[in-house]
Order: C-alpha cells, then sequence, then structure tokens
C-alpha cells in the first residue's frame, strides 16, 4: 500500500511529508473462506486497506509508533489472527545523503 503521510521527527517532514509503503500479513485459519467462497469468512483486503489508511492519516514522531498503532487495530478488528506483521518504509527519507528507504518491521 502506497501512502503520503506526514511522519518524522522533523519539522520539515511533518509540514513537506513524504511517501510511504506499507505492507502487511497476517496467519489465521482460512478454512471457512476455502470452503464457503464468502467474504464475510476471511480477511476482508478492503477493511485492512482502511485501518492502514486511517493510522497513517495521523502524523506521529516515529515509523514504530505507527506500526504499532496498526497492528492494534487489527488486533481489535480481527482477533482470531494468530500472527501478523507491518512493514513501514519512508521512501527517500532526509538523511543528508542518498537513501532509497527507511524501514521498520513489527509483528504480533
Amino acid at each position: 500500500m502506497r501512502f503520503f503521510a506526514h511522519h518524522g521527527c522533523f519539522g520539515e517532514e511533518k509540514t513537506i511529508g513524504n511517501y510511504f509503503i506499507v505492507d502487511f500479513a497476517a496467519e489465521t485459519d482460512m478454512t471457512a473462506a476455502s470452503e464457503s467462497d464468502d467474504l464475510s469468512d476471511a480477511l476482508n483486503y478492503q477493511l485492512i486497506y482502511d485501518i492502514v489508511k486511517e493510522e497513517m492519516a495521523v502524523p506521529s514522531n516515529l515509523l514504530e509508533h505507527v506500526a504499532g498503532r496498526i497492528l492494534r487495530r487489527f488486533r481489535q478488528r480481527f482477533p482470531d489472527i494468530a500472527k501478523a506483521s507491518v512493514s513501514i518504509s519512508k521512501l527517500n527519507p532526509p538523511l543528508g545523503g542518498e537513501v532509497g528507504a527507511s524501514k521498520v518491521t513489527m509483528y504480533l
């Protein structure tokens, strides 16, 4: 998922903003969905996207804070998830040199 957001410790980052890539992965029992072919038995990708979009819209100093909020929201919305991870990459972070991205990954 790609978002334009305002995360960072420096004032310019919160004012100017930057592009971020968010990757989400989860492990859960998908037996019911594999048998029913019914979205209500599966992890709804649209709901996942909506949660990530809402949390990415809240400016934060640290990507760790954003990732933690996302994982807490997933745990609340999808309590049957056995494991989950979220990675957030800040593209071209302002570190004084050429850096493709800085990235954090957190796990449930």
